[in-house]
């Protein structure tokens, strides 16, 4: 009875041996192999340019959406570098949302609605990112999200949209508002991908530059 709760003991052992082993190797699959390349971080990038469906009349934006994030559970850190809004005039703030595709077919227009993988309303979509006022035609800036790029609910592949209106943030009083915020048409888009650091530390350090020489003005330097 011995020999046989020992070979029970060590085949049960074994087995969770085996599950421990499965399940490991199935987190392994939701780390690309670039989060061992670049010491545990994950990079990401979003080339920005206008839809091609886009009325004259309305801003052409271009430029970079970058993203950073530490495997498996760091805060993803988003930095915008936009141009192309009006220098002068309507300066209002701009609404910048992940869409569900990375679908440019027909423009931004392709891109779909929201992308919205726990079924909520809006703004509680990991990628609404919310309104940004440029200044001086420019936005600049960078943000955490609740966004992910890393397992099932990643969002890479998917595009990344910036907006011709406000988004109301779910105040609106009506669908759409639980939807996209009423923030309008889709001046520019672009399809997220996996990046090497380059992209990222360039721009993170043209960022803090730009921080440091506004608090010296700032502070009357």
């Amino acid at each position: 009875m011995r020999l046989h709760g020992s070979i029970l003991g060590a085949a049960l052992l074994a087995l969770l041996a085996g599950c421990q082993q499965r399940v490991l190797a199935d987190s392994e699959t939701l780390a690309p192999p670039e989060v061992s390349q670049y010491n545990g971080t994950l990079y990401a990038s979003c080339k920005m340019r206008p839809s091609t469906t886009l009325p004259d009349g309305l801003p052409k934006v271009y430029g970079q959406v970058l993203f950073k994030q530490d495997y498996p559970e760091g805060k993803l850190q988003v930095l915008f570098r936009f141009n192309g809004f009006p220098i002068e005039g309507n300066s209002e703030p701009r609404a910048v949302h992940i869409h569900q595709y990375g679908d440019l077919s027909q423009g931004c227009d392709s891109t779909g609605g929201h992308y919205n993988p726990h079924g909520v309303n809006h703004p509680n979509h990991p990628g609404d990112f919310g309104n940004f006022k440029p200044q001086e035609g420019k936005v600049i800036t960078m943000i955490e999200s609740e966004a992910m790029l890393f397992t099932g609910v990643s969002v890479i592949g998917r595009a990344v949209v910036v907006h011709e209106k406000i988004d109301d943030l779910g105040r609106g009083g009506d669908a759409a508002s639980l939807l996209n915020g009423n923030a309008g048409r889709r001046l520019g888009c672009c399809v997220i991908g996996i990046s090497s650091p380059n992209l990222w530390n360039m721009h993170y350090k043209m960022y803090n530059r730009r921080l440091k020489r506004n608090l010296f003005y700032s502070n009357g330097m």
